[in-house]
């Protein structure tokens, strides 16, 4: 049996749930907290909390039935739940996309009730906190010419090539590879210290830092930190600086707050 809800808790839930309803799981919060009012589900459903008596509650909707999971809806749906939370200034455990239960008895049966103390721990470590994201990219057209700049090699080649007629292109094309692998390799040594750099500056005013491999060759700096509420000016400081200090060859974005999900222990 579900625990009743505090008034003012469900938001667009007050309306009476199906208890047999499969359940979409968003994530787990602290019982007791309250959702924000206008916030929508999966397929607009409204989202409610799940409480087992104890320390935690679980966000849900009631599952989308007659087709599968996956839509790009759903993902927007998923995150806009979690998302709201995250504005509100709501300690969220999120889940990622597709949790899903049989119905509201399993979330608090099978979900909350064995986990309560694991889920309340991780929301203790999560509470005051913020994930914000910084991520990084070279203006790649005066990364180029500092490259070209610091390597004559490099620069002589690549001028040689510019120099080729359209007719003769497939004669150098081994050249032009070895130029490509020859960029993309300094371009590597560049990354890695502007890199550490970027990170370094952002890390002093966050309590954590995940980094992520760059997905593209232009990419110097893909981080989430773990900020402190009240060093969350600090830090978006520290990271405006970054930008100016470096603007004019590398780009420096700061997206967030966003749900903690780089900072959710694996047990």
């Amino acid at each position: 049996m579900t625990t009743p809800q505090t008034p003012g808790g469900n938001g667009p839930g007050d309306a009476p749930q199906d208890d047999r309803a499969p359940q979409y799981v968003y994530g787990v919060t602290r019982s007791g907290a309250t959702l924000p009012g206008d916030v929508l589900g999966l397929d607009d459903k409204p989202v409610t909390m799940i409480e087992d008596g104890g320390v935690c509650a679980a966000i849900v909707s009631d599952l989308p039935q007659g087709r599968a999971l996956g839509e790009r809806a759903d993902l927007v749906a998923h995150q806009r739940v979690l998302n709201a939370l995250v504005d509100a200034g709501t300690v969220v455990l999120p889940f990622r996309f597709g949790a899903a239960l049989a119905d509201r008895g399993a979330v608090e049966k099978e979900l909350l009730a064995g986990n309560s103390e694991r889920f309340g721990r991780i929301l203790e470590q999560l509470d005051g906190t913020v994930e914000l994201r910084v991520k990084a990219t070279y203006v790649q057209d005066t990364v180029l010419r500092e490259i070209m700049a610091a390597d004559p090699d490099i620069a002589e080649l690549s001028q040689r090539l510019r120099e080729v007629p359209a007719d003769a292109a497939d004669a150098v094309y081994y050249d032009r590879v070895r130029l490509g692998e020859l960029i993309a390799q300094t371009m590597e040594r560049m990354r890695e210290s502007d890199g550490q750099a970027l990170l370094d500056g952002a890390a002093g005013a966050a309590e954590a830092a995940v980094t992520k491999t760059p997905a593209r060759e232009e990419d110097v700096l893909d981080a989430s930190f773990l900020v402190r509420a009240d060093r969350r000016a600090e830090f978006e400081q520290a990271v405006e600086e970054l930008s100016r200090e470096h603007g004019e060859r590398i780009k420096v974005r700061l997206i967030g707050p966003l749900p903690p999900y780089d900072f959710v222990p694996e047990e």
